[in-house]
């Protein structure tokens, strides 16, 4: 059964296959993240709780934090969810007045224009293409 997530979403199209993905703010690290999970924002969490749909409960300690704003493929929503939350990290909607969808163009692009880092190969969040 598929998982849907009532989070701002952004469908991407390439050829012909289009997958649907919805943005979430999470402090779990790129290393509990589905292969098709592209982290948008990075920062502590006192600034990327700023981007949840309900307030983030941190304490002073909490606030530095590190916490991503990413986005999470439809089809592997419901194993990133556990994962993260089995693993005792937030996991919160984003808010859709606050991360719409031509905010969430806009970051996507940014990030497909972003230089490849080499040494971050194979961290589920980096993609590269062959020229």
């Amino acid at each position: 059964m598929r998982d849907f997530a009532i989070t701002p979403s952004i469908a991407v199209t390439i050829g012909r296959q289009t997958r649907l993905y919805h943005a979430f703010v999470t402090t779990a690290p790129v290393e509990l993240d589905s292969p098709a999970t592209l982290t948008l924002y990075l920062s502590t969490l006192a600034d990327v709780a700023g981007f949840a749909a309900t307030p983030v409960e941190h304490d002073n300690g909490g606030a530095r934090t590190c916490a991503r704003l990413v986005l999470v493929d439809a089809g592997e929503l419901s194993w990133q969810r556990a994962r993260c939350r089995g693993n005792h990290h937030v996991f919160a909607p984003a808010d859709p007045v606050l991360v719409g969808l031509t905010t969430l163009q806009h970051w996507l692009w940014q990030r497909l224009k972003a230089p490849v880092d080499p040494d971050s190969a194979g961290d589920g969040n980096t993609r590269t293409t062959s020229e």
